[in-house]
């Protein structure tokens, strides 16, 4: 293993651990707030207890994504002291506002654990509303940085050496808008089936009383609306991204579709794998002209392939079967949610329950999330 590939196995590891637990702590402020609004409007203690035990769940979230993002933090200097140089000098900025929306977030987060008892009905929603929108910022401030790493933008490299900074054009990046809505909402999306999967879990053991269900079924309602409408502008947003690989990174398109030569209605490879010696995808299902469309909007559009860049600069083609898993576990958890609300849609007079294949269905949508 070279050092590359070893700073990169070593920084992904630790990404991979923290971005769970800061994913969660976005998505699921989001959904206490919207448990103060429903209990404000619907006058229904049921969803200030919600509150209350999904607020104690973020605390802990917060507790381990703190450090967890600071080991990240310092490893992005140890192993990329060259990178982190430019960012210093050029990108700064988002990074540096992004400690005051944290601030933000832990101020108010410590006013609703330790005083909502005290605040009423619409202090407490002001109060979650801080929460969720320092969340929220850090998550936008720190997928600038990012994108920037993807388009940068907002400065020349004469000799060797940074001149003519422009903060404000690298913070708003060809990427910064279209990948920090992608980011936002899957975290908005997560969150939700991540409690959706509590509730599903609770109803889908039994034993429960009258009470019990009621409650666990106001939290499974509250989680699955939020969780439907997310999935969708997910992938709405996920599209947005590829149009944007298209025009900005083809060679990462490229990469994660599949594609070695450049052409017009270029297909669209599901699973296999791609092979650089055959030029094309081994055991995948092709559809002709989609990547094309999907890309550009037209099937005649013009996709450019992996074969017109040196291959030291191809992405790993794992990405493929990477980015196919994500996008069938994106498409599965969209048809989870429909399901629940055509069955809530056909069953609500009569209040049955919930068969036990849908509930395990939402029960597995958590971790899938």
């Amino acid at each position: 293993m070279d050092n590359v590939l070893l700073a990169r196995t070593i920084f992904g590891s630790s990404i991979a651990f923290h971005i769970i637990f800061a994913t969660l702590g976005v998505g699921i402020t989001l959904m206490i707030l919207l448990a103060e609004i429903m209990r404000l409007i619907r006058k229904d203690e049921d969803y200030g207890t919600l509150a209350k035990r999904w607020t104690k769940g973020v605390a802990i979230l917060l507790g381990v994504a703190i450090p967890s993002g600071t080991i990240v933090a310092v490893m992005l200097s140890l192993l990329w002291p060259g990178y982190m140089e430019i960012v210093g000098q050029v990108i700064a900025l988002p990074f540096q506002i992004e400690i005051f929306a944290f601030f933000l977030e832990a101020l108010f987060l410590s006013i609703y654990v330790y005083a909502a008892d005290r605040l009423s009905p619409t202090m407490r929603i002001v109060s979650v509303f801080f929460v969720a929108l320092g969340a929220t910022a850090s998550a936008v401030l720190i997928t600038d940085a990012h994108a920037w790493m993807n388009t940068p933008r907002g400065f020349d490299m004469v000799d060797g050496q940074i001149t003519n900074v422009d903060p404000i054009a690298a913070v708003f990046n060809p990427s910064f808008f279209i990948t920090s809505h992608h980011v936002v909402s899957s975290a908005y999306m997560t969150g939700a089936f991540i409690l959706a999967a509590v509730a599903a879990y609770k109803l889908f053991r039994g034993g429960l009383s009258e009470r019990e269900i009621s409650y666990h079924k106001k939290g499974l309602s509250l989680s699955l609306a939020v969780a439907l409408i997310m999935s969708v502008y997910t992938s709405n947003s996920g599209h947005s991204t590829a149009i944007m690989l298209h025009e900005h990174i083809p060679v990462k398109l490229a990469a994660a579709e599949g594609l070695f030569v450049t052409q017009s209605n270029a297909p669209l490879a599901i699973m296999g794998t791609p092979d650089p010696e055959a030029g094309r995808v081994v055991g995948g299902i092709e559809i002709p002209g989609m990547l094309s469309w999907l890309a550009t909007g037209s099937t005649d559009g013009v996709v450019r392939g992996l074969y017109d860049y040196p291959q030291e600069e191809w992405p790993p083609l794992f990405v493929h079967t990477l980015f196919n898993v994500m996008v069938g576990i994106g498409t599965l958890l969209l048809g989870l949610a429909g399901l629940y609300w055509i069955f809530w849609f056909f069953s609500r007079k009569k209040q049955k329950p919930y068969p036990k294949w849908l509930l395990a269905g939402i029960v597995a949508s958590g971790p899938l999330a």
